[in-house]
């Protein structure tokens, strides 16, 4: 006997969905109770699909609403359905794909794949069978509505289709798929590629062995009149790039041709995917040699595509000038991740070395439509293509260049402002004979009429901080920074924030030839915090926090602390333990207490003691909710990472400054419990810390020493990596400090860092604090660490070579020196490296110095003067030279 409902609850829950359309706040309360009563009635959703297949008579929107409740009543608790309403459920679905209503037909589509991703795949068989036949239907409808649902499911379900687990249903729907390319209506044409689409990436075996088929497919399609069609064609051809490029090369040059018109599209969603094509072939091996002869096509059009579109400029207000006053609405702020301290060291050439994990987002010059749009991808090829290519480029570019940059139209001289920015990276070399040039058109483009040829001049001038700041100051440098400093305080807010950004880039390349400036800088900057809205606030700070890292400490002087920290503190003491608008400012507080030094001891009290309360208070809150999951909120534990991280700042500029502060807190017993922590952020940040104090103030930390060394043991664990780099060189400042106390504890973490130092792939900053840690290890207990030398002396070698001299290099040296003394055969075998690394100095201080000269002049007497010939003979000319001027071998 089928379900029939009851007619005075069928009116209930019309009434309910005729309610809840009701923009009205209390009527959508009331819905929402009644909602919750409704869900206590095992068949309440028999009435709700009951609504959306059979009540042909009611309005589309309530029907399909009533589908949606449905939905997530069946997200939320589909397991406690019983049976029968399950059963009922499911058979009409299936029997009402075929709706008249498109929009009923979706519903259903979206219920089914909702049932079908709660694990009901394998427990519904039916379903795909049942769905690939519909497919057959004569009834248009019927085989829309099933190839709707199908496409959702393979978006959902993509990798559960192509398992064991079903049986291998792609084995018939892939071929089945692949009739329906030749289908008469373009919106069936289009579902079916949509479908075998999901399976490129994953490369699903049944796609696989009709990869040839699917590909003519494609090409027959190739001129399709449905825009819907050619942009799902051109999606399948860049992913088949990624996976299948071998099928695509014999094809490669028409291929092309067909993309080259495609990203002319008329249809920007197509273009768009066509565009994608370019930045994908970009990164395979083979696109120097098959896309060099087409540059010359190519390049006009990415140039064309990075134009702003009409729609774009309307949606950027690019004609409100001056909006400054205007408050930013609060879904206008992304949210802002904190990255966590990694401690790192000096190279030779230059500061840290960046670029192991840091993530560039160069290209975002226009935030608002932070949607991934065709100008975005454009100039994205254009940037990827110019690093493949690199000079290469400019002979079809230049010509191109000359028209945009001086064009009366301000959109065709903004997009070439872009073009010139895009290729700043790839194309550096050729540029630099137009720069002279080019530079000054840019700085008076900053003073342009139009925001957003401001704007956009601010992000391609910060593209060339690097060789502005190569030029003597006054060419470049000095009317580059004064006109900046004058779009920092520009009437418009998205030009105060490229200028903000673009004039961060400027002080990390400038560094310390800012400190002339630095006044005039400051007031400027100090100004700016009067002035800005919400959102530019938070970049502010970061030219801040960069100033203060760039000039270190040159901005410990009177006269500039009174300038900056009142504002800076104001804002402190505006802002409630709960703001994240604290991230941004810990941040910066952190880059300025290191570069003040004593400078900042009259506010350290005040900072310190907060950041000790957050981490507190996060502590707290996660114990309340591991106990009780369903009273608690689980904390931000972004507020104790920037907590901690603010804390490793003032440890590191205060140094010895800090002992009172520690005394008087409880901040070793919490670092006992971060250190412990789940999330890897937080135990990466305690770790710098506890370095930090160790540093700072040892007596305060040497207590807990032994309740500390198991901890940072079990942290020597590579699969973290910031984790484990941090732990590392916390354990060597620990053992310069214990001295030979350091014994005990030589075997909870000497075999995982000899193991580390061997291991393949390890990032570079990671193998350096290593063996920096491994050298101080055996510089306070040579007995303990010297039998082991043979298995790390080779890679501790080789990762220091590069270091430039500093304190930590010279303490793992000595170290080093004191194991050779010790086990002098552990060396034998590798001792080319050891003299490669000792040539690596620059200039070691004379004890230092001593160590080496024995060293190497003990291995000559003992192999003797004409071994010490031949073994000398395998060494490279330079290192040759390097050790017989400075040692005399």
């Amino acid at each position: 006997m089928e379900w029939q409902p009851d007619e005075q609850g069928l009116q209930q829950v019309l009434q309910l969905l005729k309610d809840s359309q009701s923009p009205n706040t209390a009527t959508q309360r009331a819905v929402q109770q009644k909602l919750e009563q409704l869900n206590q009635y095992p068949d309440f959703n028999n009435y709700l699909i009951f609504v959306l297949t059979r009540l042909k008579t009611e309005d589309e929107p309530t029907r399909s609403l009533s589908g949606l409740i449905l939905k997530n009543n069946v997200k939320a608790h589909y397991q406690n359905f019983p049976p029968p309403v399950a059963d009922f459920i499911k058979q009409e679905c299936l029997n009402n794909i075929g709706d008249p209503s498109p929009l009923i037909r979706a519903t259903i589509g979206i219920l089914i794949t909702t049932i079908a991703s709660k694990g009901e795949l394998q427990t519904w068989p039916e379903l795909l069978p049942q769905l690939c036949n519909l497919l057959n239907s004569e009834d248009y409808n019927t085989c829309e509505g099933s190839f709707g649902a199908l496409q959702k499911i393979c978006e959902d379900s993509s990798e559960l289709l192509d398992s064991d687990a079903l049986n291998r249903p792609l084995n018939i729907m892939i071929p089945k798929f692949l009739q329906f390319f030749k289908h008469c209506s373009p919106k069936i044409r289009s579902h079916a590629i949509a479908c075998v689409n999901q399976f490129i990436i994953g490369r699903a075996q049944a796609l696989m062995d009709n990869i040839d088929t699917f590909i003519e497919s494609l090409f027959a399609l190739a001129a399709d009149e449905d825009s819907e069609v050619r942009k799902n064609v051109c999606r399948a051809l860049v992913m088949l790039l990624e996976v299948r490029i071998d099928r695509l090369i014999p094809h490669m040059h028409s291929i092309i041709q067909y993309m080259l018109q495609r990203t002319q599209d008329p249809d920007e969603n197509v273009a768009l995917e066509a565009c994608e094509f370019w930045l994908t072939l970009a990164e395979q091996p083979i696109c120097k040699e098959v896309l060099a002869g087409h540059l010359v096509q190519l390049i006009p059009i990415l140039v064309n595509g990075m134009k702003y579109s009409e729609i774009d400029i309307i949606l950027l207000k690019g004609d409100v000038e001056e909006d400054e006053a205007v408050p930013d609405s609060e879904q206008d702020i992304k949210p802002r991740f904190h990255k966590s301290r990694t401690v790192t060291l000096q190279h030779e050439g230059g500061g840290g070395e960046e670029g192991e994990d840091i993530d560039e987002d160069e290209d975002d010059d226009d935030d608002t439509l932070s949607d991934w749009n065709l100008r975005k991808c454009s100039a994205a090829a254009l940037d990827v293509l110019a690093n493949v290519f690199r000079d290469d480029l400019l002979p079809h570019l230049l010509p191109l260049l000359k028209g945009l940059l001086f064009h009366p139209d301000w959109v065709i001289k903004e997009s070439g402002i872009l073009v010139l920015g895009a290729i700043a990276e790839g194309c550096m070399q050729g540029m630099v004979p137009y720069l002279p040039e080019l530079i000054p058109h840019l700085i008076q483009c900053l003073c342009d009429k139009k925001a957003l040829v401001r704007s956009i001049a601010c992000w391609t001038l910060s593209r060339y901080a690097h060789w502005v700041v190569s030029q003597p100051p006054d060419s470049h440098l000095k009317p580059l920074m004064t006109e900046l400093l004058k779009r920092i305080l520009d009437g418009n807010k998205r030009v105060q924030e490229a200028a903000c950004s673009a004039f961060a880039t400027l002080e990390e390349e400038a560094c310390t030839e800012l400190v002339p400036y630095l006044s005039f800088i400051l007031d400027t900057l100090v100004f700016a915090f009067g002035k800005y809205q919400h959102k530019n606030l938070l970049i502010l700070y970061d030219a801040i926090g960069t100033l203060a890292d760039s000039v270190g400490h040159h901005l410990n002087q009177p006269e500039y602390i009174q300038k900056l920290m009142p504002p800076l503190i104001q804002k402190w003491n505006e802002l409630k333990d709960e703001d994240k608008d604290l991230f941004p400012l810990l941040e910066c507080l952190s880059s300025v207490a290191t570069a003040l030094q004593s400078g900042f001891l009259p506010y350290c009290e005040p900072v310190y003691q907060r950041c000790v309360t957050l981490v507190q208070k996060t502590l707290a809150q996660a114990m309340m909710y591991n106990q009780h999951p369903d009273q608690y909120e689980a904390p931000d534990k972004d507020f104790m990472i920037v907590a901690l991280d603010l804390l490793s700042g003032l440890a590191e500029g205060l140094g010895g400054h800090v002992d009172q502060l520690v005394a008087r807190s409880n901040i070793m017993t919490l670092l006992f419990q971060c250190m412990q922590d789940t999330m890897p952020e937080v135990r990466q940040s305690s770790f710098a810390l506890l370095g930090d104090l160790t540093k700072a103030c040892f007596p305060h930390v040497k207590p807990c020493i032994a309740e500390f060394m198991p901890i940072l043991g079990t942290n020597l664990n590579p699969e973290f990596i910031s984790v484990c780099n941090n732990a590392t060189w916390a354990i060597g400042e620990i053992s310069m400090q214990m001295g030979a106390e350091m014994q005990p504890y030589v075997g909870l973490v000497l075999s995982n860092l000899v193991e580390i130092i061997n291991r393949p792939n390890t990032p570079k900053t990671l193998l350096e604090n290593t063996a920096i840690t491994i050298g101080r290890l055996g510089y306070v207990c040579p007995q303990e660490v010297a039998p082991m030398l043979p298995q790390f002396i080779r890679p501790w070698c080789t990762s220091l070579r590069n270091i430039r001299d500093n304190e930590e290099k010279d303490s793992a040296f000595r170290g080093i020196c004191m194991m050779i003394g010790v086990n002098p055969g552990g060396v034998v075998q590798d001792f080319i490296f050891f003299c490669d690394a000792v040539a690596s100095w620059v200039s070691p201080k004379d004890d230092l110095r001593d160590m080496f000269y024995k060293i190497l002049h003990g291995f000559k007497d003992q192999v003797g003067e004409e071994n010490w010939q031949q073994f000398s003979e395998q060494f490279p000319p330079l290192l040759k030279e390097r050790l017989s001027a400075c040692y005399g071998v």
